[in-house]
């Protein structure tokens, strides 16, 4: 009998413990936890433990694991603050990664390029070679001298009319370009509609573009790209349009225009007073020829004093001198570089930002074209590329490996 109201006891016990959990902590709670979990907060209150207690561990290694949780989210804030440049002896060393610029002259995706294009893929197009370097670039840019379109009504009085399907849109990204600059005297070939598929097709494609719009803000717009902290901008502007219809000022959608700078050295200034670094394409010169023009010289020394970290021209088809002016380079001319069948000589030219320094190197990177594909230079090719470099450019000088340095350093 005693062993039976023992028993009894012990169930009467287990009753009333579970009624008073039931009453301290709501049902649910168990429920979802499973019948497992009623079975634990039972056995500890049998044991000698209460649901107070039990609650409170509980919540305890909750509140435990919040703090972990903060630490360790104080931890990565101030791993971040150690990469940014923090001093103290137990912080992680700083690191900071080098960012690259490309920048290449005119592309025309002309019949020959297509037809390889379509025999061979983007091989046919650009080396495999030379292809990655472009594509490892962080931001690769490029002078787009046509209108990706099917319509448009084609300008009756130009010797040259081009337009591409913008299905080939498909080469620009293969090839790794962020940014095209539109200001020159092809991309109203086909007139406003096909400037504006070219905008539609542009934007559709992730490619960023400046140099010609819907209005005058639109076509001079300051285009920017944020790598590695730092924010690189980019403007365009000609100074060759066959007609003045092409102005954006005068018709829109249009061209963005330098033939009176005062514009573009007010969009650079402005420029740079939120990048830190300034690119200031210009379409300019004379066909054909390394000899400037009387206004390209004083035009590209206007840019740099506005705060232009570099100034690249195109349009005449061919290399021009390079000039160290007041702290940046200037490159007249970078020439053809995915054209026709044949560029006897072209080159990209790679900026190179230090991570850490914020100091800029420039490394040139020789090229030519045969069948209609762009390629790294030979050897003998490349030496014979910067040697024409050097013999024109007094002020500045080149390494046989392509490297720029102000000259006399």
């Amino acid at each position: 009998m005693k062993k039976k109201a023992r028993f009894w006891s012990l169930v009467v016990a287990v009753v009333a413990a579970f009624l008073i959990l039931c009453l301290v902590t709501p049902l649910g709670t168990y429920v979802s936890r499973g019948f497992s979990g009623i079975g634990e907060k039972v056995t500890a209150l049998v044991s000698g433990g209460d649901a107070g207690s039990a609650s409170s561990d509980t919540e305890g290694a909750v509140e435990n694991a919040e703090e972990d949780s903060k630490e360790d989210a104080g931890s990565d804030h101030v791993d971040s603050e150690k990469s940014s440049g923090s001093d103290d002896a137990e912080n992680k060393e700083a690191t900071y990664e080098d960012t690259e610029l490309i920048f290449v002259g005119d592309v025309l995706l002309s019949d020959y390029v297509l037809s390889n294009y379509n025999a061979s893929g983007i091989d046919g197009v650009v080396s495999r070679d030379l292809r990655v370097m472009l594509t490892e670039a962080d931001i690769f840019c490029i002078n787009n001298e046509f209108p990706f379109s099917t319509g448009g009504t084609q300008e009756t009085d130009k010797q040259y009319t081009f337009r591409v399907n913008p299905s080939y849109v498909t080469i620009l990204n293969e090839l790794g370009v962020d940014v095209a600059t539109l200001a020159n005297n092809h991309v109203l070939d086909y007139g406003t509609e096909a400037l504006s598929d070219t905008f539609t097709t542009l934007e559709g494609a992730g490619i960023l573009y400046t140099g010609a719009g819907n209005s005058l803000d639109e076509a001079a717009k300051l285009v920017t790209v944020e790598v590695n902290g730092k924010t690189y901008g980019f403007l365009a502007a000609s100074r060759v349009i066959p007609k003045a219809s092409w102005n954006v000022v005068n018709r829109q959608p249009g061209v963005f225009t330098c033939y009176d700078p005062t514009e573009l050295i007010s969009r650079v200034q402005e420029a740079k007073e939120v990048c830190d670094y300034v690119f200031v394409s210009v379409h300019w010169g004379t066909e054909h020829t390394d000899v400037l023009t009387d206004y390209q010289e004083s035009m590209a020394h206007q840019l740099v004093d506005a705060g232009a970290t570099a100034v690249i021209g195109a349009h005449p088809h061919v290399l021009q001198n390079m000039e160290y002016y007041n702290g940046s380079y200037i490159f007249y001319s970078l020439g053809n570089f995915v054209f026709n069948q044949s560029i006897d000589s072209t080159m990209a030219v790679k900026y190179t930002v230090d991570g850490e320094t914020g100091e800029v190197s420039v490394t040139l990177i020789p090229a030519t074209a045969s069948g209609a594909t762009t390629s790294l230079a030979g050897e003998e090719k490349a030496s014979s590329i910067i040697s024409y470099l050097q013999g024109i450019s007094s002020t500045v000088s080149i390494s046989a490996e392509g490297e720029v340095t102000p000259a006399g350093e």
